[in-house]
């Protein structure tokens, strides 16, 4: 199953009126030259910002931290200095830099049996060590003075993580045009193909950019995975005692972690999964099943200690997710346990004909399944064909897993309606009668400014009174992106996408098409709040798969496009608002964001295409061979067009009622009730704290263990322990000034050894290089020495 990382126009040019948490809504508005002026005078109180965010003495306070806006005034720095400068060449030259290299390694790794995602962090880190190394060593004197103006400073080294993280990703779309050269004999010519791309990758750009003032301007929305980079930044980039300890301290759990992954990483594997059930009973099957973990698709991890941060902190890092969204995980995960072996022990779907854990299509007897003998020559699936054949099994942990997804999917919209509805309220504030009065006058001919350029988007300002955001409040001294230019990137994308579907033989019709993009928009708003406020994202790929299925049956490759243009729509409206975020913190002005995103994006997805076809072009028949080699892999695109089969093909024969999986759609119904229960029970008995789990992350975590390694989980929830409450409540003051700084330091040490050892002996770079076998180091089976079960 493809992966992407974790989420209609609702709001533009909205009345004074502000949100009922206090926030500003988003208004486009028009040059002032006293603008600035005013909002200096609008901002919230800046003796009490300051106070709060920065206290003379060591920079932190002794209050425990408790709410978001806590977390997001004290751990990071809300001062700004306006007079730094993004906009030079240094920025611009390293940002294209590094999003060529960044855009062209993903795509490169698109490919690979070991694949590496190109890391924010690493990112982060590799842009300052250029950056300042730029400024060490180029003059400034002369015509050097352009290339080194001043110091390398934060808002530049924000842009350069901006361009580059928005290049860094392999675009969805190179996967649907790898299948069909693949498997379809499909070319759709060079500037078609790059047009899907440009299409695919803004149009969630243009969705979440004019959701911002929901998903991006209040505190609640803190997007806790980006505080240890922000944490890093005010490190680097700070003066003064306090800062210079906290560098001090990145500095010192850097090198610590960066030595200490080559154990687990490579010479000492069995740190990866250290099980004493495992050592003490080598060849039992089940406990293979339920206490192995360290290996892919092994087992459930349970007692398990893991030791390798890159798996510790490879979905989410524990040190920075909020303890009522860990509490839920750690619920969702002991169910998950629990129904993954009841499900498998009580053969529920022949589960015990098939393996424990697999994504993969099978045979009743446990066989993989072919699912090109039930294709026609048009690749739909032939009824005749698939009656010869039979229909194909799901593994029924896969199928909790595609079951859980889409109850915890259907739980978000109950969750934030009952809990959040005041926070959402403002996205459907436009449809008001005096909105709609107000939207109809500034249409009036006389009243439209044609050079929207112009709009120099001064957000509604806040009364002196009120209490807002005080980062959101920093950042109104900059003239915002107009929300012109979110609406110009939704209809440019939108109609290029229209033409790209007809001129790429997708079979996509427009009608399936708009279908993509409205439940994308939805999605986009609710689950684009889950991920701000908690850090955890809920995939919708599977949904969307599903829908299309139906929409659209037997038709893969119209599944394909349909997910492409909901799911990666998505997917991409978070990564901008997530970007947004960062330059939020580091108070880069909002233009520059944008710039930048825009830049990193278009790059990436030409890199992108012009690199997947040149290995296509050499490798097809490594790509569409089983195994492939230790260089070059087809897995992916395999994987995406077996899905695409089986939704786009069989959603009918195998999910519908009476069917053998019709509890995967059926449990969506139930998904929509699941929160209900917990917020009466909050509501009439709140000392039961209730309100302390968010059903969605509960639900749909009962079947996040179906795949990968999962010897961590109890580490993860240990360090979360450790962090997020004993740390937090009983020394709060080192929690604010270390917390999220040494998280970055372990997130960037670890990122970057594995990144070296993935080219040095993983096979990245051609020709793998295994440590020599010993106890610590079972290169002939699992590491954690259970049971090999093939």
């Amino acid at each position: 199953m493809a992966t992407r990382y974790p989420m209609s126009p609702l709001m533009v040019n909205q009345s004074s009126d502000v949100q009922p948490d206090g926030y500003p809504t988003a208004v486009a508005g028009f040059t002032n030259e006293n603008a600035l002026e005013r909002d200096e005078k609008l901002l919230y109180p800046k003796a009490d910002v300051e106070a709060t965010s920065d206290p003379p003495t060591d920079g932190a306070s002794g209050i425990v931290l408790q709410s978001e806006r806590e977390i997001a005034t004290h751990v990071i720095s809300v001062d700004d200095d306006s007079s730094l400068n993004p906009w030079t060449f240094r920025a611009f030259f390293l940002g294209l830099g590094l999003s060529a290299f960044g855009g062209s390694l993903a795509e490169i790794y698109y490919f690979k049996p070991q694949t590496v995602g190109v890391s924010l962090m690493f990112l982060a880190i590799i842009s300052y060590v250029l950056g300042f190394a730029m400024e060490t060593f180029i003059p400034r004197h002369g015509l050097f003075r352009y290339l080194n103006p001043h110091p390398f400073n934060k808002k530049e080294n924000a842009f350069v993580i901006i361009m580059a993280s928005a290049a860094a990703n392999s675009a969805l779309a190179t996967e649907v045009l790898a299948v069909q050269r693949l498997y379809y004999n499909i070319t759709p010519n060079a500037a078609t193909s790059i047009f899907l791309l440009f299409s695919s990758q803004l149009l969630g750009y243009g969705i979440g950019g004019i959701l911002r003032p929901i998903l991006l301007y209040p505190s609640k929305m803190l997007y806790p995975g980006v505080l240890p980079l922000i944490s890093m930044f005010d490190a680097f980039f700070r003066d003064g005692s306090t800062a210079r300890r906290k560098l001090k301290v990145f500095y010192i759990a850097f090198g610590a972690i960066f030595i200490w992954e080559l154990f687990p990483e490579w010479i000492f594997p069995l740190l990866t999964g250290f099980s004493i059930i495992c050592l003490a009973a080598p060849n039992n099957a089940a406990v293979s099943r339920v206490f192995g973990g360290s290996s892919g698709n092994e087992g459930l991890g349970l007692l398990s200690i893991c030791f390798d941060w890159q798996y510790i902190s490879g979905s989410f890092n524990p040190m920075v997710i909020p303890l009522k969204a860990q509490v839920s995980l750690f619920i969702g995960y002991i169910l998950c346990m629990i129904v993954f072996v009841a499900v498998f022990y009580n053969n529920i779907w022949k589960s015990q004909n098939l393996p424990f854990l697999s994504q993969l299509l099978f045979y009743e007897n446990g066989t993989v399944y072919d699912q090109l003998l039930i294709l026609n020559s048009n690749y739909e699936v032939d009824p005749t064909l698939l009656a010869e054949q039979g229909l194909p099994y799901y593994a029924g942990t896969w199928v909790v897993y595609l079951l859980s997804t889409n109850l915890g999917l259907a739980a978000t919209f109950t969750h934030l309606l009952l809990w959040n509805r005041d926070d959402l309220r403002g996205a459907w504030s436009w449809v008001s009668p005096s909105n709609l009065r107000k939207r109809w006058q500034d249409f009036r001919l006389e009243n439209i400014n044609w050079r929207f350029w112009k709009d120099d988007g001064i957000r509604e300002r806040p009364r002196e009174d009120e209490d807002i955001d005080p980062h959101y409040a920093e950042m109104l001294k900059y003239p915002d992106a107009p929300n012109s230019w979110y609406y110009a990137t939704f209809v440019v994308s939108f109609v290029m996408a229209l033409v790209v579907i007809y001129k790429s033989n997708s079979t996509l019709p427009w009608w399936g098409f708009v279908i993509s993009v409205l439940l994308a928009t939805i999605f986009i708003l609710f689950l684009g709040a889950l991920f701000a406020i908690t850090g955890i994202g809920i995939s919708v790929q599977t949904f969307v798969q599903m829908i299309a299925g139906y929409l659209h049956p037997g038709k893969p490759m119209v599944n394909m496009y349909f997910v492409l243009y909901s799911y990666n729509t998505v997917s991409q409206a978070g990564l901008l608002l997530r970007d947004l975020k960062i330059g939020q913190y580091a108070k880069l002005p909002p233009r520059a964001s944008f710039t930048a995103q825009i830049i990193g994006t278009l790059l990436g997805a030409i890199l992108n295409y012009f690199i997947m076809n040149s290995i296509v072009d050499s490798q097809r028949e490594i790509l569409l061979s089983v195994q492939g080699t230790n260089i070059w892999s087809g897995q992916q695109p395999q994987q995406y067009n077996s899905q695409a089969i089986a939704w786009g093909g069989l959603s009918h024969e195998l999910f519908s009622a009476g069917k053998r999986y019709q509890w995967v759609p059926f449990s969506y119904l139930v998904g929509l009730v699941a929160p209900v229960p917990f917020w009466l029970v909050h509501r009439y008995w709140p000392k039961l704290r209730a309100d302390y789990l968010y059903v969605p992350i509960l639900c749909s975590f009962i079947g996040s263990l179906s795949v990968g390694i999962n010897s961590s989980v109890l580490s993860i929830f240990t360090v979360a322990f450790i962090s997020q409450w004993w740390i937090r409540t009983r020394y709060p003051r080192w929690f604010q000034k270390y917390n999220y700084i040494v998280a970055a330091a372990l997130d960037g040490g670890t990122q970057v050894m594995v990144f070296i050892l993935s080219f040095a002996v993983a096979g990245a770079a051609g020709t793998s290089h295994l440590f020599p076998t010993w106890w610590g180091a079972n290169q002939g089976g699992n590491y954690d020495r259970c049971l090999y079960l093939s």
